[in-house]
């Protein structure tokens, strides 16, 4: 997909299963990282990345011998952020946000609501050339119960509701993998935070991200607040479907009029 307009720009939300295949047997980091090359996206939004893990450095040759994060920014020529959000004996994974425009980390912030799932949202401002106002772009991952994930919509609608440095008029990207595989509550935080989902807004529906292979279920989603949604779409088929276990969306934003 090519921009339609030089102001707009392309964010991409991708669960990439820590560089690894679908089933965990082979190290598809330089592969995601030349699939993100081709597709060029002007923000990334990417969870599960792996800021360490000991036990992989030592079992592959191929695997980074850096944060997954810094990693693909040095490959993709882009300013990164990292969110730890789960830390174990042999390393850490977390959520990241990349861009090409100037960016701004700002906090990432706790939504973990058992010991099972450490989950977190990362709050950073990107400020794309030509726009008139940054964007606040929060790359989140969620627990996968439905019960777990009221507690945290509710989590995340507080955050933005109280936060100093999101104003009502503050054009707004909440990105990630949802983990809403029931579609049940894909509206609550919309209505919370008077956002629209860009699926939504584009095709009139959730489009299915997972499995990679054969999707069937709509897990990742892009809710949007004083940006207009130009174009919104999955990336399908040959080299995705064989990288993560998700597929990865991506939208294209313009600024409002």
């Amino acid at each position: 997909m090519n921009k339609s307009s030089s102001n707009s720009i392309v964010l991409t939300s991708y669960n990439i299963h820590k560089g690894m295949s679908p089933l965990n047997r082979q190290v598809v980091t330089q592969k995601i990282g030349e699939a993100l090359r081709q597709a060029n996206p002007d923000i990334l939004c990417l969870q599960e990345v792996q800021g360490q893990n000991l036990k992989r450095m030592v079992k592959y040759n191929e695997y980074p011998n850096q944060s997954q994060h810094e990693w693909f920014g040095e490959y993709l020529n882009l300013d990164h952020s990292y969110g730890k959000n789960s830390e174990y004996d042999n390393g850490h994974h977390g959520n990241a946000v990349l861009s090409r425009h100037p960016l701004d980390p700002k906090h990432n912030v706790n939504i973990t609501v058992n010991k099972l799932e450490q989950r977190g949202v990362l709050h950073c401002e990107v400020h794309p050339a030509g726009w008139e106002r940054p964007i606040v772009v929060l790359c989140a991952h969620l627990n996968l119960l439905e019960h777990d994930r009221r507690k945290q919509y509710d989590a995340i609608a507080k955050y933005v509701n109280d936060s100093d440095l999101i104003d009502e008029d503050t054009p707004l990207v909440l990105a990630g993998d949802f983990n809403d595989w029931k579609k049940v509550s894909c509206q609550k935080l919309a209505d919370e935070l008077n956002m629209t989902e860009a699926f939504m807004e584009y095709h009139d529906r959730l489009l299915p991200t997972f499995p990679a292979k054969l999707p069937v279920l709509s897990l990742d989603r892009i809710y949007v607040r004083n940006v207009q949604v130009k174009q919104a779409w999955v990336h399908k088929g040959k080299p995705w479907s064989k990288l993560s276990d998700h597929l990865p969306i991506s939208a294209e934003l313009a600024e409002l009029p």
